[in-house]
């Protein structure tokens, strides 16, 4: 369960009760059924919902500008984009305010119809067409299948980590591997999805945002017929259909092409204003519940001018990551805006290259010890989090259920600083001196002050850590291996085997090249669990073989808040990638007319 304050509070009510204040981060339940079992859609949980659209805006900032309509490629996914999309592009499931999986049961439903092997079928509710009135069906599930399989090698590499490429870029590579092509005919409402092999995520398919217009990409290729062009598998078609699925759906800031990106959501996109604003307007063609405002604007503000805009009115929500700065401005806006605490699924932590001077478990070791983990804590994260801790697991965040069984997996041993403990092993492996290149994204205050506390500590044990920060880190350093430690975050989902790509000794987002076999076969083990409390256990044993080799180094757990106008009724916080408007379609201000609340 969620122990996010649930209350809401005024920008003065949060200050005083700041130090008593417990941030939380919500229970990441394992895969399965039950989570998705909720059927929790869009309008429930909202009381202000009306079953009219009412002439009102509401406007949310966002610190980064739209710039695509496909979410789904590896260069393009981003939360800016899904803040957009999320009313536009609607699928079988969502992100809820608890960053659980919950059906869409007005986009569709889906169950497992057979275990042996696992047997998925969806179907898209009647009506369920696209703004430009071609109807939603089979076609527009194998492109997403297609694009999420990772199959169809280009020949092609990746010019940073020499990975392999196929036609279709994706931010969840080899996610549906094991998922078979569709089974369903041209115009069929229904489909069918088969597993090769048990996947403990196999609900996390087609979820919002991962099903696109098919017939576009059909005339904006050429291929006549998608369905039966994925099923010959022709290299060159595919990489065809990979090439505009890639960067087709890539704009020009505030050239939004409405001809190419309809929506099958409640929203659509109405206009852009490039550097200012994406505004939507509600989809005539929707067959669900209409949204409850005329209008929803994703304007641009920078994080740390959002509480500003918010106190001004320009702006009625905001979920900036808090600071000292920014709770101080909303105080002084007193009963006019309301601010609640709430759940983050990102932390930060340390990855060590161990294709280079920590290819040896000794010197990472040494590095852990000599990590000031409580000072960056205390100095850095309690001011805007007085109940924050230091970090003990990958898996588990502070505040999740389960977490004091995660805490006790070796990263205990870490707590105090051991300069002298690390210097004792540098000068045992004859490596006083050893130069460590810290990377990470500037401009960024709190890392820049995180690696100096870093900075002075280890090198009193007898490393000499340069601060390589660079505004280059996520495209270049971090992804040729450039760096001997790397300072970043991690977004955590409710993905059971989230962990996989990033732990296998090949997986597609291991930096820092850790491998060991026992840890492979345990996220095998995991990538089929599909029982809660094996799962559990099998993370626990994660945890406990990465501390033994010292593979990562997990640091703090970001907070989170919500700050709305008093007036702003139904928003919701949200861990997720998918952001506050996740539910955008429900918002509405106190001031709206409110007849009864519509149905769930």
């Amino acid at each position: 369960m969620s122990r996010s304050t649930p209350a809401r509070r005024s920008g003065r009510t949060w200050i005083a009760l700041l130090a008593a204040v417990t941030l939380a981060v919500a229970a990441c339940s394992g895969g399965g059924d039950g989570e998705e079992e909720q059927q929790a859609d869009h309008n429930q949980g909202n009381q202000a919902a009306v079953p009219t659209t009412a002439p009102v805006t509401v406007t949310y900032a966002s610190a980064r500008e739209f710039s695509a309509y496909n979410n789904n490629t590896a260069n393009a996914a981003s939360s800016a984009n899904a803040v957009v999309l999320n009313q536009v592009l609607r699928g079988f499931w969502y992100y809820g305010p608890e960053g659980d999986r919950r059906a869409d049961t007005e986009f569709g439903s889906f169950e497992q119809v057979g275990s042996n092997p696992l047997t998925v079928e969806y179907t898209f509710a009647d009506g369920a067409v696209w703004s430009d009135g071609e109807p939603i069906d089979c076609d527009d599930a194998v492109l997403a299948w297609a694009a999420n399989a990772g199959r169809w090698p280009t020949g092609e590499k990746d010019q940073y980590t020499g990975a392999k490429l196929t036609a279709f870029s994706s931010n969840r590579p080899g996610a549906w591997e094991d998922a078979q092509i569709p089974e369903c005919s041209d115009g069929s409402r229904a489909f069918t999805v088969t597993f090769d092999r048990v996947f403990a995520d196999w609900s996390s398919l087609f979820g919002a945002g991962t099903i696109l217009p098919a017939h576009i990409v059909e005339k904006q290729t050429g291929v006549k017929d998608l369905i039966s062009a994925v099923k010959a598998g022709k290299s060159a078609t595919m990489k065809k259909l990979g090439k505009f699925y890639n960067t087709g759906w890539e704009f020009t800031p505030g050239k939004y092409e409405t001809a190419i990106a309809p929506s099958a959501g409640p929203y659509q996109v109405a206009s852009w204003k490039a550097g200012d604003a994406v505004t939507l307007e509600p989809n005539p063609k929707w067959w669900g519940a209409p949204p409850s405002v005329r209008n929803i604007v994703v304007k641009v503000v920078p994080a740390s001018e959002q509480a500003e805009a918010l106190v001004d009115g320009d702006v009625q929500v905001i979920d900036p990551t808090p600071t000292e700065g920014i709770l101080k401005t909303l105080d002084r806006a007193g009963d006019a805006v309301d601010v609640t605490s709430h759940d983050s699924f990102v932390y930060e932590h340390l990855d060590f290259n161990v294709d280079g001077v920590f290819k040896s478990r000794a010197l990472r070791e040494a590095f852990a010890k000599c990590v000031p983990r409580q000072q960056i804590v205390d100095e850095l994260i309690k001011p805007v989090n007085p109940q924050a801790q230091v970090q003990e697991s990958r898996f588990r965040l502070p505040y999740q259920q389960g977490y004091e069984q995660f805490a006790q997996t070796g990263g205990q041993d870490y707590d105090a600083v051991d300069v002298e403990g690390a210097r004792k092993i540098l000068k045992d492996e004859k490596k006083l001196g050893t130069r460590v290149e810290l990377s990470y994204l500037t401009p960024d205050l709190r890392r820049e002050q995180v690696a100096d506390l870093i900075k002075k500590s280890c090198d009193k044990a007898g490393f000499k850590v340069v601060d390589s920060g660079s505004y280059t880190f996520y495209t270049s350093e971090l992804k040729t291996g450039d760096f001997d430690v790397a300072l970043f975050s991690w977004a955590g989902t409710t993905l059971v085997t989230q962990p996989y790509s990033v732990y296998l000794g090949k997986g597609p987002e291991n930096y820092g090249g850790y491998s060991d076999e026992d840890v492979d076969l345990l996220l095998k083990r995991l990538y089929s669990e599909l029982d809660p409390d094996r799962q559990e256990s099998i993370l626990e044993e994660l945890d406990t073989e990465l501390w033994d080799a010292v593979a990562t180094v997990p640091l703090f757990a970001y907070p989170g808040m919500l700050a709305t106008s008093s007036q702003a009724q139904g928003v919701q916080y949200n861990p997720t990638l998918a952001g506050v408007t996740y539910n955008a379609n429900t918002w509405t201000l106190a001031s709206t007319p409110s007849p009864s609340p519509s149905s769930p």
